[in-house]
C-alpha cells in the first residue's frame, strides 16, 4: 500500500512540475501579435476620433443646461480629493499590474503557440487576413 502512495505522490509531483513550465512564445508570433496589436489600437483610436467629431458639435450646442451642468460636475470631480486619491491608486495598481500582464500574455502565447496553433493556425490566419479586408473598409486603421 505504501508503494502505491508513493507512486501515487511522485506521479502528482511530476504533472505538477510539468504544468508549471510553459513554453516560450516563437519571436516571429510575439511579433505577429504586437503588430495585430498596434493595428486594433489605431483602429480604436480613428473610431472614436470619428466618433467625438461627430458628437463635438452636438455637445457644444447642449452647453445650456444640461450639458452646463455635467461640465460644472466634472470639474467639480477634478478638484475633489477623494477622486484623485481614486486615480492615483487605479494608475499605481495598474503600473504594478503591468509585468504581470505581459507575463501571463507572453504565457498565452508560449501555449498558444505550442498546443493550438500546429492544429488551427492556419485556419486563424485566413480567418484573420479576411475579416481585415472588411475591417479596412468599416473601421480603418488610419484615415
Amino acid at each position: 500500500m505504501n508503494g502505491k502512495l508513493a507512486f501515487a505522490l511522485v506521479l502528482a509531483l511530476q504533472v505538477s512540475v510539468c504544468l508549471c513550465e510553459v513554453p516560450e512564445p516563437d519571436k516571429e508570433l510575439v511579433e505577429k501579435y504586437e503588430a495585430m496589436k498596434s493595428v486594433f489600437y489605431k483602429r480604436l483610436m480613428n473610431a472614436y476620433s470619428k466618433v467625438q467629431a461627430a458628437v463635438g458639435p452636438m455637445t457644444e450646442s447642449l452647453g445650456q443646461g444640461q450639458g452646463q451642468a455635467a461640465k460644472d460636475y466634472i470639474e467639480e470631480l477634478q478638484g475633489n480629493p477623494k477622486f484623485l486619491s481614486a486615480v492615483k491608486i487605479g494608475s499605481g495598481l495598474a503600473q504594478e499590474a503591468a509585468p504581470l500582464v505581459d507575463k501571463a500574455r507572453m504565457a498565452g502565447l508560449g501555449l498558444y503557440g505550442h498546443y493550438v496553433r500546429p492544429h488551427v493556425g492556419t485556419y486563424l490566419d485566413e480567418a484573420i487576413t479576411s475579416i481585415k479586408v472588411y475591417l479596412d473598409k468599416v473601421l480603418p486603421a488610419e484615415d
